[in-house]
Parts: C-alpha cells; structure tokens; sequence
C-alpha cells in the first residue's frame, strides 16, 4: 500500500500561501469516526502518490505515530501552474460500501481500425463503481482487440472487474465502438451542413425585414389638388 507522511498544519487563512510557496500544500483529513485535521504535505511526495493512487485507491497517511487508511477524496488544483494547491483525505468506514469514479484504460488496437480504416469511438471514459473502500480497483482496462468489424462493440457488461465491485451503469450500455469512415464524415458535415441552413434562414429573415421596412419607409405619393376657381 501507498503511504504518504503528513504534519499537522499550524498555519490558517492567508498564511497558507506561505507553505506554498516552499512546495508544501495544505490539506484537511475527516470521516465519520474522527476528528477533522489540518494538515500539510511536501507538494512533490503528494504528486507521487496521487498518480499512483488516484482517487479510489487507499493510501496510509501517516502523521506522526498515528496512521489512517484513507482516499483522495478531492485536490484543489491552481488554473495557472496546473499544479495542486490543497487536497481533501477521506477516511472512510472499511465496512460500509462507497461509491467511486473509475477511470477506463483503454488497451491493444482494434483490428477495424487497422485493417479498415475505422475511427475507435470512446463512449466511456470513466464508470461509478460500489465497493468495500479495500477492494475499490485503482482503473479498469478494456482490450479493443475484440472490435474486429463495424458490427462489433464493448458493453459495460462485458468489463473485467473483481466480483466484489459493482457497476453503476446500465450493462447494454457502449464502452467503446468503431465507427465507419464515411459515417464519421457525416456526424463531422452534421453541423456544417446546420450552420449553413441557420445562416441561410437569417439571411432570408433579414432581406424581408429590410423591405418591410423599405415599404414603411417610403413615402406616399402626394396628390395633386386642381385650383380651386375665383370667385
């Protein structure tokens, strides 16, 4: 199992952009059986750890002598230098089941795509699993080796996972699929083609608004009045 040592964080509020800024990110500890803790990590060993870990699989936090079984529950991360600027650990109870977004990696190459000329179609990138927090898989490979002609494709229910994890998606769903090249050339002409009508609609919209306004514009031919005669 991963582990990731931590300290108590004395610092609060503004303070924190300090720890920052010597590579050290803040973070809190909670779950339903202890108090919360502020914390704070070295910014690198943490980046180290949530690769590897992810946000469904358990990593043994130490801080100081005690050590908790917990998750990355949620990491914070700056816009600008894409790096994290402080993370959430869940320690969740290890035997009550928890759910949990899975990411899908995809593996191999499908043979309608290489023999073909297909374009792989991704439907899925990441599935909601239940599970004990122990048990929770850290990804789920799908081999598109079995993609083989047009006509085939990988359901939810044909994902290879432990028996002691559940899907929370419908089973028939599409994973992953190859799509025909001149199918893919359609659904890409698809918004071509609307834009185009959406242009030619308002063109025409516009051209009768501008000759009803024309029409209103122009004005009435005056009428011309015969002298009245002398008196």
């Amino acid at each position: 199992m991963l582990t990731l040592s931590v300290k108590i964080r004395k610092d609060q509020g503004r303070k924190t952009e300090k720890l920052r800024e010597k590579g050290i990110i803040p973070a809190v500890l909670y779950g339903p059986k202890i108090e919360n803790l502020s914390l704070e990590t070295n910014l690198k060993e943490f980046e180290k750890v949530y690769t590897q870990a992810g946000t469904s699989s358990l990593v043994q936090l130490e801080v100081g002598e005690k050590k908790f079984l917990v998750l990355i529950h949620a990491v914070e991360i700056d816009a600008l230098s894409q790096k994290p600027i402080h993370v959430d650990f869940y320690q969740p109870r290890l035997d009550e089941e928890i759910t949990a977004t899975i990411p899908l990696i995809f593996e191999g190459e499908a043979p309608a795509v290489k023999d073909f000329g297909g374009t792989l179609v991704r439907n899925i990138h990441e599935i909601e699993v239940k599970a004990l927090p122990q048990n929770l898989p850290h990804e789920i490979r799908v081999d598109i080796i079995s993609l083989k002609t047009f006509e085939d494709s990988i359901a939810v229910k044909d994902l290879l996972i432990p028996k002691e994890v559940k899907i929370l998606k419908g089973p028939d769903e599409v994973v992953v699929f190859v799509a025909e090249p001149e199918k893919v050339e359609e659904e890409l002409a698809k918004p071509v083609e609307e834009k185009v009508e959406e242009v030619e609609k308002v063109g025409e919209k516009k051209e009768a608004e501008e000759g009803k306004e024309g029409a209103e514009e122009t004005p009435a031919p005056k009428q011309e009045t015969q002298p009245k005669p002398a008196k």
